[in-house]
């Protein structure tokens, strides 16, 4: 029984990290794609934007229904429109590369893909919590849930690492080149796909186990927490404002910090392309490389910094605040590959305290029966962060190529003041 229980959460683990890693996969390539095709930074930008759009509304619909309808069923719907979501996108940019279309039309159509996957995907992680929460005793579920949490954190890792080597230069008479990784984890979904139709019964019942709304799996976008507080919450308790003031400044850090982050996150595959003065194709490793770096920095500040210097949370965002605006001027101003991954992971390992600290502080400020709803709203944030950051960033990037990396150093500058006064443990 133990035996296959560890086999349908090692399972739930994939799910989750295939539908991360693919996301951000497609997003370290997108810049090389779009600089090849001839289209407009922004283009590119507004494809990430619209898809981010559409999770952060699709994720509550999803997370209330995933009981009504079955959680495996919920899976496989988001399992279904990620591979549905990656072929077309695949599709559509083969037919820009092989010159079918032209550039802007391929990435219009890319866009219908990525609201696709915007809108399915997020049906899978409040279904893949509520199984595990429902397989758990409480003294198991935290850890449980913070564990399959990880796997967000580790698809942002693989997902920039494995896409250079995906990279197919022809298939018979057709040139595949930089969207053969879209193909490869529509692949790798499918075959998630299969495994759980074959391996997770059909779960409809009457359990109370629940799930709840995921942020966007996105470049940087590592879990903060709140949705494991949320999905171990029970249902029904109070809400509160976000304009409440025990909670209000935890969440406006998180708010400009999470821009802060999306901005120079999407940004970093066009800088890598325009100071190394290389081609689109041929920067895409070094693109990997500082994505990379930047993720494992993150998750060392969320899994080995913080337990070990045990900060708490005010100071976590104090001090992560000074390491991003540092990071952020440095990644900004850098002109060769160690450099920008050098001041791109300092600047990651600032997010990656911060996120953890304005999580918990928001938490903190309230009773037990508020908790869900300010896990919801720290999510929220999350999410909301990367459907304008990444157009704010690149906007800004074509004025200057340092600019939204001084305006983010800025303005985590700037919190500083505001969070030594207003923030409390």
């Amino acid at each position: 029984m133990r035996q296959a229980r560890d086999g349908t959460f090692a399972l739930l683990f994939m799910v989750m990290l295939t539908i991360a890693a693919g996301n951000t996969a497609l997003q370290s390539v997108l810049p090389a794609l779009g600089r090849s095709l001839g289209v407009h930074d922004a283009e590119v930008a507004l494809a990430f934007s619209i898809s981010a759009l559409f999770w952060v509304l699709a994720a509550p619909f999803w997370a209330h229904r995933s009981h009504r309808h079955g959680r495996r069923a919920m899976i496989l719907l988001g399992l279904g429109g990620y591979a549905t979501s990656l072929v077309l996108c695949g599709m559509f940019l083969l037919a820009g590369i092989n010159g079918w279309i032209g550039g802007t039309a391929a990435f219009l159509l890319f866009i219908v893909g990525r609201v696709i996957y915007g809108a399915t995907g997020a049906a899978a992680p409040p279904a893949v919590q509520a199984l595990v929460a429902g397989s758990t005793t409480r003294a198991e579920r935290t850890r449980a849930l913070t564990l399959l949490a990880s796997a967000f954190g580790l698809g942002t890792i693989l997902g920039p690492a494995l896409a250079p080597y995906l990279i197919l230069s022809h298939l018979g008479p057709v040139a595949v080149g930089l969207a053969a990784p879209a193909f490869v984890f529509a692949l790798f979904g499918v075959a998630m796909l299969v495994a759980v139709w074959r391996r997770l019964p059909d779960d409809r019942s009457d359990d109370s186990s629940h799930g709840a709304v995921n942020a966007y799996p996105s470049i940087g976008g590592q879990s903060s927490g709140a949705s494991v507080t949320a999905a171990i919450a029970p249902e029904g308790g109070g809400r509160i404002d976000a304009r409440d003031p025990r909670i209000r400044w935890w969440l406006f850090v998180g708010l400009v910090m999470g821009h802060a982050q999306a901005m120079t996150g999407q940004v970093v595959g066009f800088l890598v392309i325009d100071r190394l003065g290389v081609s689109p194709v041929d920067a895409l490793g070094a693109t990997g490389l500082v994505l990379m770096t930047g993720a494992g920095a993150s998750l060392l500040a969320q899994w080995g910094l913080i337990p070990l210097l045990d900060l708490r949370p005010r100071a976590l965002v104090l001090v992560g605040l000074a390491l991003a605006a540092a990071g952020c001027s440095a990644t900004g101003h850098a002109a060769t590959l160690p450099a920008i991954a050098s001041g791109y992971a300092l600047a990651s390992l600032g997010f990656g305290f911060v996120r953890p600290g304005f999580t918990a502080g928001s938490s903190l400020a309230v009773d037990a029966s508020l908790q869900a709803s300010v896990a919801g709203k720290v999510t929220s944030i999350s999410g909301a962060s990367f459907v304008l950051g990444p157009s704010i960033g690149v906007a800004l990037y074509g004025i200057g190529h340092a600019l939204p990396y001084d305006a983010a150093a800025i303005a985590c500058a700037l919190l500083l003041p505001l969070g030594w006064r207003a923030l409390r443990n």
